[in-house]
């Protein structure tokens, strides 16, 4: 659990893990970063409450950021498994953890296991999942298009090569997409549980202003894989790495269009020319997202 000036969530959160009926001992490892609000008075009462499931890490001096409160945090678990749980969201079903060990449990050629949730907006409007059209399995294939894994309903092995994170994900805003795709880049299948395991707080937090415009998300995403790209981890993943990013290259042109940020579409359209053969495709696709805003 990652937190940082969430005191008016952090007790729901925290209690909504502590709520989980499992056969089987789980620690909560709470990664604090120095907030300024009472955050780290809510989870010192906790780790004090419950020393044999609340594992508070040791206070900072200063506030280190996200990515970095997540390395120094991931590298602190040392259970069988590993699930994650940011301070502004929660869980709502109390066997999460069990539903999804047990699966994994039975399935060792699974390394990820993650399932549905319901979104919360800051008006206090409450939109529930839609879980009919999810795939039962996917692969580093189909992950590595798109992160549809969301945090807060994920659990997936502590195998030993999350010990040997690659150092460019420090430089990431983010870093559960590319631990994922590290975690599977040699094997390992994904399982989606079809159920709603816990809600997702909108518009709060880094990723909201990531997400607030597509060109961003992709902006970052292209970063990611780039940098897999030029990781000798990667190498067997190579050709499909680069068909991937080409894609989110001319996504990116698109959403620029759309964006109306037609300056950047037009760099973007001279970019992508390098990188594709077919020329004519391309314009005619860079024409069509300008139209597009018209009519």
């Amino acid at each position: 659990m990652l937190t940082y000036n969430q005191d008016q969530f952090i007790a729901q959160t925290i209690e909504s893990i502590l709520m989980q009926k499992t056969s089987f001992n789980f620690q909560l490892v709470i990664g604090e970063d120095c907030s300024s609000d009472s955050t780290r008075l809510i989870c010192e009462h906790y780790a004090l409450e419950y020393p044999d499931k609340v594992k508070l890490l040791p206070a900072l001096e200063e506030n280190i950021g996200l990515i970095a409160n997540y390395m120094r945090t991931i590298r602190e678990c040392n259970g069988k498994y590993i699930a994650i749980c940011d301070g502004d969201d929660y869980w709502i079903d109390e066997f999460k953890l069990q539903k999804q060990v047990d699966f994994l449990e039975a399935h060792s050629d699974y390394s990820i296991i993650y399932s549905g949730y319901n979104k919360l907006y800051p008006d206090g409007t409450l939109k529930k999942a839609v879980l009919s059209f999810t795939q039962p399995e996917s692969s580093f294939s189909d992950l590595i298009y798109d992160n549809y894994i969301a945090s807060v309903t994920v659990l997936f092995r502590n195998d030993k090569s999350l010990s040997k994170l690659p150092n460019w994900i420090t430089k990431l805003p983010y870093g559960d997409w590319p631990t994922y795709l590290w975690l599977i880049k040699d094997k390992g299948k994904i399982h989606f549980l079809n159920e709603v395991t816990a809600v997702y707080r909108m518009g709060i937090g880094v990723s909201s202003s990531i997400i607030k415009y597509n060109s961003v998300l992709l902006k970052v995403n292209l970063r990611i894989l780039n940098f897999m790209l030029n990781d000798a981890n990667f190498k067997s993943k190579e050709a499909l790495i680069r068909t991937v990013i080409l894609g989110k290259m001319k996504s990116l042109m698109i959403s620029y269009n759309r964006e109306k940020k037609y300056l950047k579409g037009l760099k973007q359209l001279k970019i992508n020319f390098t990188k594709n053969e077919n020329k004519a495709a391309l314009i005619k696709l860079y024409l069509y997202s300008i139209y597009k805003n018209f009519v």
